[in-house]
């Protein structure tokens, strides 16, 4: 029977140490102390708290939507570098077609002449004989427009020559692609849908309109007759558009009056006058 070893009991009362240079005989000396009821085991990990879950969760979306940031960076600057290689780098890029036009181009005319002196004396006195009053109405668009009126009224002859010359200037509301031509263009279709269809209401009779090629960039003429108090009155109009600027030219004829001996007028006579003074006006924008 093998010989077994006793260990001597501990004094009571005190906690028993062993003697300087003796070895403790003790076999759980040294042992880390075990917590009752976990057998030892490392401490179960603690379960995440209900507000950590979301703090989690959050840091993850976090981390995916920098991810994707970064993607979107790089994507762009790849995609800048390609248009600046195509374009040849870093200056002004050219017109696109289709954008507006806010300047006004080459050719077009920020002002006009003065529209008394647009026509030569020779042509006034021949087209309206006599002594004629002349008048500048006061501008109400600045150099941009001008006017001027011619009248004679001497019985049996009643005359009233306007001209009307107007620069217009790029718009964002005009046809095409806003350019000041573009608006005078939209200016001069206007004044031929208002002479041939008057709105239903307007005092205006409706006029007879035809083309008059070779004057300017395009023009019409149009001849109107209005029975007012028993009084008739033949006017004849004569609109010209040359690049962005609308010369219109009216020259009305009494024909009858109630009162006083005016008239008669001839149809021809104030066409040829009209389309004089109009033609005078747009080559002094040349």
């Amino acid at each position: 029977m093998p010989e077994q070893e006793f260990l001597p009991p501990r004094p009571a009362g005190r906690s028993w140490s062993p003697d300087p240079g003796e070895e403790d005989p003790r076999p759980w000396a040294g042992l880390a102390p075990v917590r009752p009821g976990t057998g030892g085991e490392d401490p179960p990990e603690r379960p995440p708290r209900r507000g950590e879950r979301a703090l989690r969760a959050a840091a993850r979306r976090r981390r995916r939507w920098l991810t994707a940031a970064a993607g979107l960076v790089v994507l762009a600057g790849a995609t800048l570098a390609v248009v600046l290689s195509l374009t040849g780098g870093s200056g002004p890029a050219s017109v696109t077609p289709g954008t507006l036009i806010t300047t006004f181009q080459p050719g077009e005319l920020r002002q006009v002449p003065d529209a008394c002196r647009s026509v030569p004396g020779v042509t006034v006195r021949q087209y309206l004989p006599g002594t004629s009053t002349v008048a500048s109405p006061l501008p109400v668009n600045g150099s941009a427009g001008s006017a001027c009126n011619w009248t004679i009224d001497k019985p049996p002859t009643y005359r009233l020559m306007e001209l009307n010359m107007l620069a217009y200037a790029p718009n964002g509301l005009a046809s095409g692609d806003g350019s000041a031509t573009f608006a005078a263009i939209d200016g001069y279709d206007a004044a031929w849908q208002g002479l041939r269809d008057p709105p239903s209401q307007s005092p205006e009779p409706r006029a007879t309109v035809r083309a008059l090629p070779g004057l300017g960039d395009e023009a019409f003429s149009a001849w109107q007759v209005f029975h007012v108090g028993g009084a008739v009155t033949d006017v004849a109009t004569v609109v010209v558009r040359y690049r962005n600027v609308v010369v219109t030219v009216r020259l009305n004829g009494l024909e009858h009056s109630n009162r006083g001996s005016y008239g008669p007028v001839s149809q021809a006579q104030l066409s040829a006058a009209a389309q004089a003074f109009a033609q005078a006006a747009a080559a002094s924008l040349r």
